[in-house]
């Protein structure tokens, strides 16, 4: 039993892991990948040489990105079958679908017109060039979709059905992947990686800026990178209030420890500043919070888009309470979806076994119980409603992380095109100024993972959202085995990331030293 606690604790933070640093190189490929684009639309209208010097100066960053990228992904996805074979075999052909779309359509468009794009200077035309380079950032978005839309079916599992002679789920409606979860998700995530870039791009600049080298170059840049970060971050946020719709809709648990929430009210405020009481359960009297600011009605604002809605906590989940429109509403308590659950486990055993025998009726009957009790099925592994709470105190950090440092973000991208525009001196020659820009390059990164960890943290404990804990995903493997590929992971992609680091610091430092808009300067 120990062995198998242990083998589910270390196959997830190894996934956790991977997907933290695959993370680092993901958002960056996605928004830089567009402003290059832009960029080098900008040369071809314009036939100014400064602009293709440019483009090819930021084109290189996105090339030593993207290698990497690609790297982290690749093991990212193998875990799926080497960690998690049960979660594999559960979610049937549902969740390889889109991945092998991704695979055959998205990265096969990605690689060929990559390869363009980074090789085929001089070697083709300047507007199939161009085509290539817009072609590779299409590609990059249309593969975070089909990932997007894989992980959202895991957060909102629709479109399919349980075969329990298969004794896994098949789909029975592909277009149900494409659901409110999985659209905002999509827009989100890659609208989040203009708004990184944009800082990136901005941040590089100033350093430029800070060495008193390539002032045009860094001002181009600024501007180009500033208002594709700017209207990214705009979107990100109008997403981000979509997603918290469909999060109220479809993991209302998820929201409450978001929010630290344990029994909510009508017109609920949210937390602009707080700290968590650690000693807070579902089922005790303790205050949630040892520090908190609140601002009112927020909560029910963002949740419900209505001041005087009711948002349940996490105790009002568990009773099975909820309020709409001022009338109490009773939803299946967590007490009877864990019995209930187990009635659908039970029923999958009586179905085997019905089969085995030749038994029809037995097998009919079964078959109607799991039906009936499906929608909880995963609920049949818990022994008690805590074991389905996510961790509140980590999520609700992250969460208010992001909150935080979004808001920071748009202040930040407001006053860097004024200035860019209206009072260059000040960013040429303010080095507060300069350090602030390049600062905000690392806590950029540091909002983007806050959200996954909002997003994948709290969903937990569920691989699958009500059907499928962790606990049961699982593969049949020591737990040794898991130890060992986790260090090994752990320093290949430190060595990756290093690598990555180095090179790009080595190609700027290095730039600085010339002059980028001499087109003799390879």
């Amino acid at each position: 039993m120990n062995d198998i606690v242990s083998v589910v604790d270390w196959s997830r933070w190894q996934f956790a892991m991977t997907a933290i640093y695959h993370w680092l190189f993901v958002p960056l490929t996605l928004g830089l990948s567009v402003i290059v684009a832009v960029m080098e639309s900008i040369y071809l209208k314009t036939d100014d040489k400064r602009w293709l010097q440019t483009t090819k100066f930021w084109m290189t960053l996105l090339a030593i990105n993207f290698a990497i990228g690609v790297a982290t992904g690749i093991i990212l996805e193998f875990e799926f079958g080497t960690n998690w074979s049960n979660y594999s075999w559960f979610v049937g052909d549902i969740f390889g679908a889109p991945l092998a779309i991704e695979g055959i359509l998205a990265f096969f468009m990605e690689a060929t017109f990559g390869a363009v794009m980074f090789f085929g200077w001089g070697k083709v035309s300047p507007k199939f060039h161009l085509a290539s380079t817009w072609l590779t950032a299409i590609g990059a978005s249309i593969s975070a979709l089909w990932i997007l839309v894989a992980n959202s079916w895991m957060q909102y599992p629709v479109g399919m059905e349980f075969d329990p002679a298969q004794m896994r789920n098949v789909m029975d409606d592909f277009w149900a992947l494409f659901s409110g979860v999985a659209i905002n998700k999509f827009f989100h995530a890659v609208l989040s990686g203009w708004a990184l870039s944009g800082v990136f791009v901005i941040g590089v600049s100033c350093f430029f800026l800070f060495r008193k080298s390539n002032r045009e170059f860094a001002l181009r840049s600024i501007k180009v990178g500033g208002w594709i970060g700017l209207a990214g971050l705009l979107l990100c946020m109008f997403t981000g209030d979509g997603s918290a719709i469909e999060v109220t809709k479809t993991q209302p648990m998820k929201l409450a420890a978001m929010e630290g929430l344990y029994e909510g009210s009508e017109g609920q405020s949210i937390v602009g500043l707080g700290i968590i009481n650690p000693d807070k359960k579902w089922d005790n009297d303790e205050d949630p919070y040892l520090f908190d600011i609140s601002l009112p009605y927020g909560l029910s604002l963002l949740a419900r888009h209505d001041v005087n809605a009711f948002v349940p906590g996490i105790k009002d989940i568990i009773d099975g309470v909820d309020v709409v429109d001022g009338d109490t509403v009773n939803t299946v308590p967590y007490s009877e979806r864990i019995l209930r659950g187990r009635l659908a486990q039970d029923a999958i055993r009586d179905y085997g076994i019905a089969l085995r025998d030749g038994n029809e009726a037995l097998a009919v009957s079964a078959q109607k119980v799991l039906e009936d009790n499906y929608q909880f099925f995963g609920y049949g592994y818990f022994n008690s409603p805590a074991d389905a709470i996510p961790p509140v105190a980590m999520t609700f950090y992250a969460f208010h992380v992001m909150v935080i440092l979004g808001s920071y973000f748009l202040l930040f991208y407001v006053v860097v095109l004024f200035l860019a525009y209206k009072a260059p001196a000040w960013l040429e020659d303010k080095k507060w100024l300069q350090w602030i820009a390049m600062i905000s390059v690392p806590l950029m990164w540091i909002c983007s993972e806050a959200g996954w960890i909002v997003a994948e943290v709290g969903r937990q404990p569920w691989t699958v959202q009500d059907l499928l804990p962790v606990g049961a995903a699982i593969s049949d493997i020591p737990a040794s085995s898991v130890v060992t590929t986790f260090w090994i992971f752990a320093a290949v992609f430190t060595i990756l990331l290093c690598a990555e680091v180095s090179i790009m610091v080595k190609w700027v430092t290095g730039a600085v030293k010339k002059d980028i808009d001499n087109p003799n300067n390879k």
